[in-house]
């Protein structure tokens, strides 16, 4: 089918799931399914090239400040803010973004993509940078064991066509950047140092491989974090230091910034503006359900979104208080919710609410700890207005820890429309 038939129906596809609330990958698997080569025909033609941003947590948070920084230095970007990091996602906010006639205006394309669907993907448009933010344990069911995750992001980072940058404080990544080297590629890294490590009580999390991975880079770091605390964080760039805010705090979001600031720096033509990098990264908004915070009934809830341990650990890290108010919402779409016996609580002692269809495995784990809970609500807009009316009584910020799924319900019943954040 020619483009402006196959956009026409598309965007009219993505009219209708918005008006049933909220986005939706429907629109980009019609749109593949009119022209399967759109992707292609429309990214690799633009003159900055194609950024992939993949790895174990935190790419949406990076894809994200990678694209507020660059817009502040002047560049069209095309991205995929909703997180949407399968090939439907991709062409959802393809949908979006180009005309009836599936043009484009955009300088570069910095795109967020699921490390196992990475080589798809790449099979459909070529990457020009990979950008690894981490190496995690991760979801069992999905991947098994790390190495194979290691496998997934090496044969991705090795269809990069000018370069790699990964995040030197995670030893499986300097293995991997390694390994580009050796085989001739091109590998930028930035740093992060022993005190900024020291910020967080579990650091990074890296995954334990299983193969002894000593290994190192040649090149020097584009970028290095020096101090993280809290919502701030020091950057040097050059030899100059630059001070940012974050969308909220902990030391993951500190190494993010980074990252984009690194991505910048070779994309950017001449010197970064350090004022205009703070800027863009103050006034950057926050990725739904990483440190958001929405309104429903006047009262705010904070949204922690987490998939896997290492995901929870850091936001667990970054609470240098016990929350007022607790909540945790977790369903199906964890199916196997038994890693969090290793997860260490940190200032968390009470819960005082937990919904979702995991619910009960919370309980039991929270019993085992001996960390009193209140009610446990099946329901999840019983739960939500149980948790805005405690916010309210005790005038506090409801902490809501949930994993993907019951972060998109929440959003949803709260009035959330649209995954950006806007109602």
């Amino acid at each position: 089918m020619g483009k402006l038939p196959a956009f026409v129906i598309a965007k009219f596809v993505r009219c209708v799931t918005r008006l049933r609330g909220g986005g939706s990958a429907f629109p980009g698997l019609v749109l593949l399914r009119l022209r399967p080569a759109v992707l292609r025909e429309t990214l690799e033609s633009l003159p900055r090239g194609i950024v992939f941003v993949t790895g174990s947590n935190g790419k949406s948070t990076t894809t994200t400040m990678i694209t507020s920084v660059l817009r502040a230095h002047g560049l069209t970007v095309f991205s995929n803010p909703a997180g949407g990091n399968l090939p439907q996602g991709l062409a959802s906010a393809l949908v979006g973004a180009a005309s009836l006639r599936g043009r484009l205006s955009a300088d570069v394309a910095v795109l967020e993509v699921d490390e196992a669907y990475g080589g798809i993907i790449a099979d459909s448009i070529t990457p020009q940078w990979v950008v690894l933010t981490n190496l995690q344990v991760d979801q069992l069911n999905r991947f098994g064991e790390p190495e194979n995750v290691y496998r997934m992001m090496r044969d991705l980072a090795r269809r990069a066509t000018v370069g790699v940058l990964v995040n030197s404080a995670d030893p499986n990544l300097v293995a991997l950047g390694a390994e580009i080297e050796a085989a001739g590629g091109r590998v930028e890294n930035i740093d992060v140092s022993e005190d900024a490590l020291a910020s967080a009580s579990h650091g990074v999390v890296p995954a334990p491989l299983h193969a002894e991975l000593e290994a190192s880079l040649t090149s020097e770091p584009v970028a290095s974090l020096l101090h993280a605390e809290g919502s701030q964080a020091s950057i040097a760039l050059g030899e100059a230091e630059v001070s940012v805010s974050l969308p909220a705090p902990g030391l993951h979001y500190a190494v993010d910034a980074t990252l984009a600031l690194g991505v910048a720096s070779v994309l950017v033509d001449g010197v970064l503006g350090h004022d205009v990098v703070a800027q863009a990264l103050t006034d950057g908004a926050s990725v739904y359900g990483r440190g958001e915070t929405i309104v429903y009934r006047g009262a705010k809830l904070s949204l922690t979104m987490m998939k896997n341990l290492p995901s929870l650990q850091v936001n667990l890290d970054a609470m240098t208080d016990s929350p007022g108010l607790v909540w945790i919402a977790v369903d199906e779409g964890t199916p196997d919710p038994s890693w969090i016996y290793d997860v260490d609580l940190g200032p968390v002692d009470h819960v005082d609410v937990i919904s979702g269809t995991k619910a009960w495995q919370w309980a039991l784990f929270l019993e085992h700890r001996g960390i009193p809970y209140g009610e446990v609500i099946d329901d999840a807009a019983r739960a939500l207005i149980a948790v805005s009316d405690l916010a309210a009584q005790r005038d506090v910020v409801a902490q809501a820890i949930v994993n993907y799924e019951q972060m998109m319900v929440i959003r949803r019943l709260a009035g959330y429309k649209e995954l950006e954040g806007t109602r």
